[in-house]
């Protein structure tokens, strides 16, 4: 090959090599070093990097730098490494993943393992082996069963309801009949309270029924509840008017509930079924007393007449709570179909703030409380520890009427019988035990008739005590005396 050294070529169409050894056509710089070749095949080399070959191909070594990229790309990405994340942009084509390999451990995906940092959301049902299924419905499991430190923030088993008779199944005072007494008169445990009306309120235990509208507590198995008509009152609202339903817990069940009351973070759930003759928004309240008074309100919207609704509210616990180790009231729950302004002011719901008897709530809409003979219900009243809420706790009907025996009880047809021997006096006739044992020391009261013979007389009570009552009365010397009576012992807070 023949070897030329010009600083520049002009007016050359065509460059032919000779045949010989290697037929090749090269470039070099002045210093001898070669930088472009055209060999036999047509084949073209840039330096040690790059070729071109005939047919199109060209091949790179190091970094190649391109504005951008047309047509239809194929071939192996084998050796495209450190590609710039800022590079990477537009959308990926659908293509499959089943050859993915060398993917890291941490919060990605390998064979048999599934690690995520933070929230993960699965459309559809995932399976665990053949034991365990998780869907949108629920979760389950067949085998040995599911082992929890806890549930909802506490202990697995045990009770769960500190409310007693939410569910109104018991109503020792006056079962089914319609009552106007104001405070305890008819669902245990459970008192409607008013003042100021034209026409007292009445309120029994209510029947419901499979047909009902709405969150209908009768199909989860609650089918009683408290009933409360309003009467009718002719001359409007007044501001110091009002009628509530109003119940109380002892200071050391809150205490020792496993609520953590001091912490805002830790909580308890209220819940509860509520239908309304009238659609409008109701309000109610958590009020404590001992230490400082404190008042959580809440709202109790009811979009829609004649219609169940649950209402679930979720309470924090405040620095200023705090409840005695006692058998007194430690807090008391107020749902109200109407306060009147003297009790109502400027206050934000779902908040403690410091108890202000005149704004206990925010204002209330007087539709339901001016609209003659309006009904307001309620039922499944639960308030349980942790912030999530569960089902109603159903308990037998044994286990919730021994509950309001430490509160009130009614006892029927008492009958003692006995002989005196010596002279006339105050004898003890009988003393009855209380199981469970009250509250505290009940006030004891006699109703219907007494029976027994002449010389008896000064029938009474003595030596009460919260696990007993003990019945005395005057007879005659020698004398046989019996009588048939009822009683009731009432320990409410």
């Amino acid at each position: 090959m023949t070897v030329i050294n010009p600083s520049s070529i002009s007016g050359i169409t065509s460059i032919t090599m000779p045949s010989g050894d290697g037929n090749v056509l090269t470039i070099h710089t002045n210093d001898g070093v070669e930088r472009f070749r055209i060999d036999s095949s047509g084949n073209v080399k840039v330096g040690s990097a790059c070729t071109i070959s005939q047919d199109g191909d060209v091949f790179f070594t190091g970094v190649t730098t391109a504005t951008t990229f047309t047509g239809a790309h194929s071939g192996s990405g084998a050796n495209l490494t450190s590609l710039p994340a800022a590079q990477l942009t537009g959308a990926l084509p659908a293509i499959s993943g089943a050859n993915l390999t060398g993917i890291a451990a941490t919060d990605n995906v390998r064979t048999g393992i599934l690690d995520v940092a933070g929230v993960s959301t699965f459309r559809n049902t995932m399976n665990v082996g053949t034991a365990v299924t998780i869907s949108e419905s629920g979760l389950e499991a067949t085998g040995v069963g599911i082992t929890v430190a806890n549930i909802n923030g506490n202990a697995i088993g045990g009770r769960r309801n500190i409310i007693i008779n939410g569910a109104m199944r018991i109503a020792q005072r006056a079962e089914d009949s319609i009552v106007t007494t104001d405070g305890y008169g008819s669902v245990d445990r459970f008192a409607v309270r008013s003042a100021n009306t034209d026409e007292a309120p009445s309120h029994n235990r209510q029947d419901g029924n499979a047909s009902a509208a709405g969150e209908n507590p009768f199909l989860a198995g609650l089918p009683k509840s408290l009933r409360v008509r309003n009467g009718n009152q002719t001359s409007g609202a007044q501001a110091n008017s009002y009628i509530f339903i109003d119940y109380r817990i002892e200071a050391d069940h809150m205490r020792n509930s496993g609520w953590n009351y001091v912490d805002p973070n830790s909580f308890i759930t209220l819940s509860f079924y509520v239908k309304s003759g009238v659609a409008q928004t109701y309000y109610g309240y958590f009020t404590t007393v001992d230490g400082t008074a404190m008042n959580w309100p809440f709202d109790i919207p009811v979009a829609a007449a004649n219609t169940w609704y649950r209402i679930v509210k979720k309470i924090p616990g405040h620095a200023n709570l705090s409840f005695d180790n006692d058998h007194e009231m430690g807090i008391r729950l107020v749902i109200a179909p109407y306060w009147g302004t003297t009790y109502t002011g400027s206050v934000n719901v779902n908040e403690w703030s410091g108890y202000d008897s005149s704004a206990r709530t925010p204002d209330n809409t007087s539709t339901w409380y001016t609209t003659n003979d309006a009904t307001f219900l309620i039922t499944g009243v639960q308030l349980e520890v942790g912030g999530q809420v569960t089902p109603f706790e159903h308990t037998t009907k044994t286990e919730e009427l021994n509950e309001c025996f430490r509160y009130y009880r009614v006892q029927s047809k008492t009958r003692q019988s006995g002989r005196e021997g010596g002279s006339s006096g105050y004898v003890m006739l009988n003393s009855f035990p209380l199981s469970p044992h009250m509250r505290n020391t009940p006030t004891v009261a006699m109703y219907g008739s007494a029976n027994y013979n002449s010389n008896v007389s000064n029938i009474g009570t003595v030596n009460i005590a919260s696990d007993h009552v003990g019945f005395t009365a005057t007879i005659a010397d020698d004398n046989y005396w019996y009588y048939n009576n009822g009683w009731t012992a009432d320990a409410e807070l």
